[in-house]
């Protein structure tokens, strides 16, 4: 037993290896160290969606600190594109460790996170719904290729995902399955297609609810597109293990001035932007 969890370990670094290396080759990033921790009031960790609790602890030789461990490094990242000077369509990858005490224990869930955090820098011009859909087909390609480089260093493990993601805005699906559940339409939807990216999450529905929440400081989930609201979302591929679909990535184009105005104001947030 204990060997067979060696080889699965030496296979899990295989792929973080192949993917993350695809991943900076398609969206021309640049790999950088990135934190554990900061400072508490700063404003720098991510809130999610603005109820989960972070971790936090005093600082003994800074009088009256405190830290929290990050959530994610939502903010962080937009922080160091400004301080590294990066251009235009240039961007950052670092592999994220994150405590999330408000987690439910799941097969894909924990209080401990490890996953992959990018940012790329756009311009206003790229602040649409075709710019968006060109990202997450790069993103989707690089997992194409990682699984691609997995069959061919392990045979008995096949391809199985589509050549060609499918996009879907939230509205859509809850109009495909108006009587189901949010996550029950998500599984749905990915069993049907194989792998499927879900546009404007944290928008209100038709409903008046949201598919699933955002906090209003994260991405831009208000912009209106030809799809309906929203330049984010998720993309999702299906589990045939655990029969079920699977997140492997909440993204989008961050808010702008407006877009973070608005998204405030609709939560019912205090807003001081001039």
């Amino acid at each position: 037993m204990c060997r067979i969890q060696l080889e699965n370990e030496q296979k899990i670094a295989f792929i973080k290896t192949v993917f993350s290396g695809q991943l900076c080759n398609n969206l021309n990033l640049i790999p950088v160290s990135s934190p554990l921790m900061v400072l508490d009031g700063t404003g720098i960790n991510d809130d999610l969606n603005g109820t989960e609790r972070a971790v936090r602890f005093p600082i003994k030789s800074m009088q009256d600190k405190q830290a929290v461990v990050v959530h994610s490094l939502a903010k962080w990242k937009r922080i160091r594109l400004k301080e590294y000077d990066i251009q235009p369509h240039e961007g950052i990858l670092t592999n994220m460790s994150a405590l999330r005490p408000d987690e439910d224990y799941s097969p894909i869930h924990s209080i401990f996170v490890d996953q992959w955090d990018w940012e790329i820098r756009i311009t206003e011009a790229d602040r649409n719904l075709a710019y968006l859909k060109n990202t997450v087909q790069k993103i989707y390609e690089a997992i194409l290729q990682t699984e691609q480089q997995v069959f061919e260093k392990n045979a008995s493990l096949p391809p199985v995902l589509p050549k060609q993601i499918t996009f879907i805005h939230a509205e859509e699906l809850y109009q495909l399955y108006p009587n189901e559940t949010p996550k029950n339409r998500e599984h749905l939807i990915t069993e049907k297609y194989g792998a499927v990216f879900i546009i404007g999450i944290g928008c209100k529905l038709s409903t008046g609810e949201q598919h699933d929440g955002r906090a209003a400081d994260y991405d831009d989930w208000s912009t209106k597109t030809e799809l309906g609201q929203g330049l984010n979302g998720d993309l999702l591929v299906w589990n045939a293990v655990l029969k079920q679909s699977f997140e492997l990535s909440s993204m989008g184009i961050r808010v702008d001035k407006l877009a973070l105005q608005k998204q405030l104001a609709e939560r019912g947030k205090k807003t001081n932007y001039s």
